[in-house]
C-alpha cells in the first residue's frame, strides 16, 4: 500500500461500532473460511503455513471488500466520513471514497519502472491499461506478472490498494473457473465483468489464491522430469574402456560410420534422434531434452584418455546406446561401467561444485554471454518445434490462426516472465523481443 494513506483512524472507528465490527468480521470470514474449512486449519494454522505477512494481506482483502459493502443502514465509509471526515486530510477522504467504489480485478503487469511505477492491464474488463504510481511493489514485480488488486484513481494519477495477491498460472485458472461458476457462464463465453459483478465476486479472488497456495504448501508437487521419449529422467554415465592396444583414432573411425552419431569435433559426437522435429511425449511434467538443428539430442559420446564416455538421461536410452556402440566398435571396447545419478544428486553435485573457489571458474560476464548465445540458438530452433502448450504446433504454425496467435502470446509471456524471475542468473536479462518480431506479434507485446 502506498505510504500516503493512513487508515488507522478508520480502523479505530470501526472497532468502536459494534454492528460494523461484527460485519467486518463476517466479510473477512467470507473470504477466508471456505479454504480454512476445506483444509481443516484455523487462523493460527494459516499464519504457521503462510506467515504473518500473508495473513495480514488476506485480512486486507476482506477489509477492502467490507468498505464497499452497503447495508440497509448505509456504508461504513459514508458513515465515517460524515462523522469523522473533518479529522482526515483531503487526500485520505478522497482515497477512502474511491476505494469504496473500486472493485478488485486481475491485472497483468508490464512496463515496470522499479521504485516508481508500473503499467497494469485489466484482464477481466475492457478498461484501457493504466499506469500506477507505486514504490514498493514495483521493485518486486516482473514483466507479465499477474496480480489481484484494486486500482484506485487519486486526483491526477492512480495507485493500488494495500491488499495485493500475486497470481500464479494455476491460480488464474482457479479464479476463472470460480467466476464462471458464480456468474453461470459457459466456458466459451467471454469472461468480461461489470463493475457491479466484480464488487460482488471479491471473495472469489481471495479464495482462489488461498486454495491454491494452501494446496501448494500442504501438498508440494514433485516436479516430474521426462525426456522426449516419455522416460523418467535418470542420468546414466557409461564408461567403455578401450581394449588393450586400441587407439582413440580407431574407435573414432568406427563411431563416424554410425549415421545417428553426429560428429562435433574429432573426439565428440551427439547422438541424434532418427526423426527430426519429433514431438515430445512428456505428460504433465517438464520435458528435459536438447535440440540441435531440429533434431533431439538423445545423448553424447566423448573419447577421453583410454575410455569412451557416454552420457544419456534415461535407463532406456542407456540400453539403446550401449547396443549401438557395441555393434559399431565390437572388440575395440570392453564392457561398460555404468554410473547412475538422480536429478537430486545432480543438483547436489552442482551446488558442491559451485561452492568451490576454482581458479578456472568461468567469469560471470563470459558465462552470461555463453548463456545468451545458447538461448538464441535454442529459441531459434524452438520457433519451428512442436510445443505442447500450443497444441503440438510450432509457434510459426500456430500464429497463422487467431486462436493460435493468442496461445503464442501467452506462451511468450510465460517464457519472458519466467526468465525475468531468475534474478541474478545469466538468463534474467534475456531479451525476447526478437521472438515477438519474428512471429509478427510485436504489437501485442503490451
Amino acid at each position: 500500500m502506498a505510504e500516503r494513506n493512513d487508515i488507522s483512524d478508520l480502523l479505530t472507528f470501526i472497532g468502536r461500532e459494534g454492528d460494523w465490527r461484527e460485519r467486518l468480521q463476517e466479510v473477512v470470514a467470507e473470504h477466508l473460511m471456505p479454504a480454512l474449512e476445506e483444509f481443516e486449519i484455523d487462523h493460527d494454522g494459516l499464519i504457521d503455513l503462510l506467515g504473518e505477512q500473508w495473513s495480514g494481506v488476506l485480512w486486507g482483502c476482506g477489509f477492502e471488500d467490507f468498505l464497499s459493502c452497503r447495508y440497509e443502514d448505509g456504508n461504513i465509509v459514508d458513515l465515517y466520513l460524515k462523522r469523522r471526515g473533518w479529522k482526515e486530510t483531503a487526500l485520505n477522504r478522497d482515497y477512502f471514497a474511491a476505494l469504496r467504489d473500486t472493485p478488485v480485478s486481475l491485472y497483468e503487469v508490464s512496463d515496470v519502472q522499479p521504485g516508481t511505477s508500473m503499467a497494469l492491464r485489466d484482464l477481466l474488463t475492457d478498461a484501457d491499461p493504466v499506469t500506477v504510481r507505486e514504490k514498493s511493489a514495483s521493485r518486486t514485480m516482473k514483466q507479465w506478472d499477474r496480480i489481484a488488486v484494486r486500482v484506485v484513481a487519486q486526483r491526477d494519477h492512480h495507485v493500488i490498494s494495500g491488499a495485493l495477491l500475486p497470481f500464479r498460472t494455476e491460480t488464474v485458472e482457479f479464479l476463472f473457473e470460480g467466476l464462471r461458476d458464480a456468474l453461470k457462464l459457459k466456458k466459451r463465453d467471454a469472461l468480461r465483468l461489470s463493475r457491479e459483478q466484480l464488487l460482488g465476486c471479491a471473495p472469489i479472488f481471495t479464495a482462489a489464491w488461498l486454495f491454491t497456495e494452501l494446496d501448494r504448501v500442504l501438498s508440494p508437487a514433485e516436479i516430474q522430469l521426462s525426456n522426449s521419449d516419455g522416460d523418467d529422467v535418470q542420468f546414466h554415465d557409461l564408461r567403455f574402456p578401450l581394449a588393450s592396444g586400441v587407439t582413440q583414432k580407431a574407435v573414432a573411425e568406427r563411431l563416424d560410420r554410425v549415421k545417428v552419431f553426429e560428429p562435433e569435433g574429432p573426439k565428440f559426437w551427439n547422438w541424434l534422434a532418427v526423426c527430426k522435429g519429433k514431438g515430445g511425449k512428456a505428460g504433465g511434467g517438464i520435458m528435459l531434452d536438447t535440440q540441435m538443428d531440429g533434431a533431439t539430442v538423445l545423448g553424447t559420446l566423448e573419447l577421453k584418455g583410454k575410455a569412451l564416455l557416454v552420457n544419456v538421461n534415461s535407463a532406456a536410452r542407456a540400453v539403446r546406446v550401449e547396443a549401438l556402440v557395441t555393434e559399431a566398435c565390437g572388440d575395440l571396447l570392453k564392457r561398460p561401467l555404468t554410473a547412475i545419478r538422480t536429478m537430486e544428486q545432480m543438483r547436489s553435485q552442482h551446488h558442491d561444485d559451485g561452492a568451490q573457489d576454482g581458479a578456472d571458474a568461468i567469469p560471470p560476464e563470459i558465462a552470461r554471454q555463453l548463456m545468451q548465445e545458447h538461448m538464441d540458438r535454442h529459441y531459434r530452433e524452438t520457433l519451428d518445434a512442436p510445443i505442447p502448450a500450443l497444441g503440438g504446433k510450432s509457434p510459426r504454425a500456430a500464429v497463422r490462426t487467431s486462436a493460435g496467435r493468442k496461445k503464442v502470446v501467452e506462451w511468450l509471456k510465460y517464457l519472458e516472465n519466467g526468465s525475468a524471475r531468475q534474478e541474478g542468473g545469466p538468463i534474467a536479462g534475456y531479451d525476447f523481443g526478437w521472438m515477438w518480431e519474428e512471429l509478427g506479434l510485436q504489437d501485442l507485446r503490451k
